[in-house]
């Protein structure tokens, strides 16, 4: 155990002490580490960061509402084979190169251990999770068509991600290290700030977090999130409206709202505001 690595982000994923924590136990107990949080939070990336902190590689499954626990682990390309056969131009006895490794089954055969992130969970149907959680405990699985075996080589670091858009089961929350990912104070954030962007105008930057948390209070559909702010900024500053920011306009809305309906309720609080 003295051997695992210490998580404690990388240059521009910054983490707090809890975080830390979360990341560091899952990969000491070797357990999936399940993330929740608001979009925007950083849920996906920390994959990512832990990826680059550990110096392997990054494998990602967007999970669908029609997605099962067993696509992960291969797909047979039967169609091809039929085309093939009609052809006659290849040799189809041999299954094997209509075979294609899933996400899991690439995290299983890998030479060295991977970051396997599970994104979005929560979208897939009520049984997906406890049949996930199946196959990782497995660390193995026989591709019924050829009759071969992959057993794992090394055990995966997983992260799965959740918007929390349903409830998921019991047994499998048990499994899981959990963490909430809260979004970030304004403190925080402008310590985000300081990394994305570290020449930017303090005074700059104070306006534009400002509007950034006035916005978020709005009753809106969609929310800014951190990479539109991150975004919104670099903008600013490539088309020279830094300055209409601290006059007390707010262009480039668009950057930071995404729907019309909150264009619009943003741009009527925000003429109120300033009228007054």
């Amino acid at each position: 155990m003295n051997d695992t690595p210490n998580f404690r982000g990388t240059d521009d994923y910054l983490t707090d002490p809890a975080l830390e924590s979360a990341v560091n136990c899952a990969l000491a107990l070797q357990k999936p580490l399940l993330v929740r949080g608001e979009p925007g939070t950083g849920k996906t990336l920390l994959a990512d960061a832990v990826a680059r902190a550990l110096d392997t590689r990054l494998i990602h499954w967007a999970i669908k509402s029609t997605t099962k626990a067993e696509t992960g682990l291969y797909n047979y390309d039967a169609v091809s084979r039929l085309y093939d056969s009609r052809f006659q131009d290849k040799d189809v006895t041999d299954i094997s190169q209509y075979i294609r490794l899933g996400p899991l089954g690439e995290a299983f055969s890998a030479e060295k251990r991977v970051v396997l992130l599970i994104d979005e969970v929560d979208k897939a149907d009520i049984e997906f999770p406890n049949d996930l959680l199946h196959e990782l405990d497995r660390m193995r699985f026989v591709i019924r068509e050829t009759g071969d075996e992959v057993i794992a080589k090394h055990r995966p670091v997983v992260i799965i991600t959740s918007n929390n858009e349903k409830e998921l089961p019991d047994p499998f929350l048990r499994r899981c290290i959990f963490h909430y990912l809260e979004f970030p104070q304004p403190e925080f954030m402008q310590q985000i700030l300081d990394v994305h962007h570290p020449h930017l105008e303090r005074d700059v930057a104070t306006q534009a977090l400002e509007v950034f948390y006035n916005l978020r209070e709005m009753s809106l559909r969609k929310k800014p999130t951190t990479s539109e702010l991150i975004d919104w900024i670099a903008a600013l500053k490539a088309t020279g409206a830094a300055g209409s920011l601290l006059e007390g306009t707010v262009p480039l809305l668009g950057l930071l709202l995404k729907k019309e309906q909150d264009l619009l309720t943003a741009a009527r609080i925000l003429t109120g505001r300033s009228m007054n």
